[in-house]
């Protein structure tokens, strides 16, 4: 497997925001992803709060839908 974090950086502009589970505000539970330059099925994760600024995790889609669909399992949620 290729080491993902050897890839460039992902441009600002490419993530899409996930949010749920506030009410909104300053303060929403969000999480930007985005396609990784140069990746086959490669994704870039990262927390969109002030606290989590410059953390991320790259995984590939494989690992992505491995966690969607056990996390819906567990919550017992339909996709």
């Amino acid at each position: 497997m290729q080491n993902l974090y050897t890839l460039p950086a992902v441009d600002d502009s490419a993530f899409e925001n996930f949010c749920g589970g506030n009410l909104g505000g300053e303060h929403e539970s969000c999480i930007d992803v985005a396609a990784i330059p140069g990746a086959v099925e490669a994704f870039e994760l990262r927390d969109s709060k002030p606290e989590g600024v410059g953390r991320s995790m790259r995984v590939t889609a494989a690992e992505v839908d491995d966690f969607v669909v056990g996390w819906a399992e567990k919550r017992g949620l339909a996709l």
